[in-house]
């Protein structure tokens, strides 16, 4: 039985299948099995898939049906080609909902990534753009909504927020999610926010950049907060500055703008490389109490999902060269990409995600260990 391989199979069973009765030769919740059990070892597209099913015939018969064998890469193509994607990430956001609950949620990114041969010229599909909820803590994809390009990031976030439990977590999102609507809806459902804050909200921007001169200027006097990290390595020296100030009664707009809205952040960078150095401010609004420490460690946590999402989905799954077009096949094989993230990230043996995938594709014990781990 299909249950005995993945804790998350349950949820699967209740998928609609898309294809027509007669046509159903091979179970829906054995080709989603087949092809995560792919994925994860290397398979970068259908014809991977029943090439992996052919060579693992056997070890997956101890833990599949498989009442007709392993299904043809057209058949595995057509199913994820029609398979409704909501249902699809409904049915996954389950599954990662019981590990969450388990595991704990302190801090949730939000940000998006281009997947850049996904458009089709011959059908006028533009270049799928795929917004990604990431728990920092836990190295877990929470769920995903997919946008046309990357300027609809605005109508996407909303839509993936709704789908989350975002009670008692802090959120995180880039400037593109500065919006008032965005706070009044992280606040709404009991979260906290940092809101990175750029020229989309020049007034904003404005009063913050305007704020933290006078803080400076002064001497750095008063309530707000400063924290300070250092680093070095690769030949280069990162000093970061972290001020975390309440917002003033002159500020009191912003409060009523912005629900929820406590403090204003701002970070400051020095990047030194063989004697010359360069700087980066960056300004943030959020609804913590001023802590320029936590400040710091939501800003430098968010850009893991760059480093241990975004990175890992392009150098070690080679996402942006997936060639994936037709109909939901691209946005449905990303999601079983990062389905294998999620469980590779969980399993705690030694070693990197690429050396992970290759012993899962030569030991079947070692694919095993990956399947289970987060059981």
């Amino acid at each position: 039985m299909a249950a005995r391989l993945l804790s998350m199979v349950s949820h699967f069973e209740e998928l609609a299948d898309p294809r027509v009765q007669r046509t159903r030769l091979h179970s829906l919740v054995d080709i989603i099995c087949l092809s995560i059990c792919a994925v994860i070892a290397g398979a970068e597209g259908w014809e991977d898939i029943e090439e992996f099913g052919r060579q693992k015939e056997s070890w997956l018969r101890r833990h599949l049906r498989l009442e007709n064998g392993i299904p043809s890469h057209d058949t595995i193509s057509r199913v994820f080609r029609l398979l409704k994607p909501q249902a699809f990430d409904a049915a996954f956001r389950a599954w990662v909902q019981v590990l969450a609950e388990r595991l704990g949620l302190s801090q949730i990114a939000i940000d998006g990534k281009t997947l850049r041969r996904s458009h089709d010229r011959g059908s006028m599909k533009s270049t799928l753009h795929l917004v990604c909820a990431w728990s920092v803590e836990n190295h877990l994809v929470l769920g995903q909504q997919a946008v046309d390009d990357k300027s609809n990031e605005i109508t996407a976030i909303p839509e993936l927020l709704r789908l989350l439990e975002l009670k008692g977590a802090i959120i995180t999102i880039d400037a593109m999610g500065c919006q008032t609507e965005i706070a009044d809806q992280i606040a709404a459902a009991g979260g906290d926010y940092v809101l990175a804050v750029k020229d989309n909200q020049p007034t904003l921007h404005a009063a913050l950049q305007q704020r933290f001169e006078q803080h400076h200027e002064s001497g750095r006097n008063g309530r707000g907060q400063h924290a300070r990290t250092n680093e070095k390595g690769h030949g280069r020296r990162d000093e970061r500055h972290y001020y975390h100030l309440p917002i003033p009664e002159e500020l009191s707009w912003i409060k009523d703008a912005w629900r929820g809205a406590r403090s204003l952040g701002q970070a400051i960078s020095y990047s030194t490389r063989d004697g010359q150095t360069t700087s980066e401010v960056r300004y943030y609004l959020s609804s913590l109490a001023p802590d320029a420490k936590r400040l710091a460690g939501a800003v430098r946590n968010h850009w893991g999902i760059e480093n241990s999402l975004h990175w890992v989905l392009d150098m070690s799954f080679d996402e942006d060269q997936c060639r994936i077009r037709k109909d939901h096949g691209p946005v449905n094989f990303a999601l079983l990409r990062r389905i294998a993230i999620n469980l590779i990230k969980q399993d705690t043996s030694r070693g990197s995600i690429r050396k992970k995938r290759k012993r899962a594709a030569w030991n079947d014990d070692a694919l095993l260990t990956i399947l289970t781990a987060a059981g």
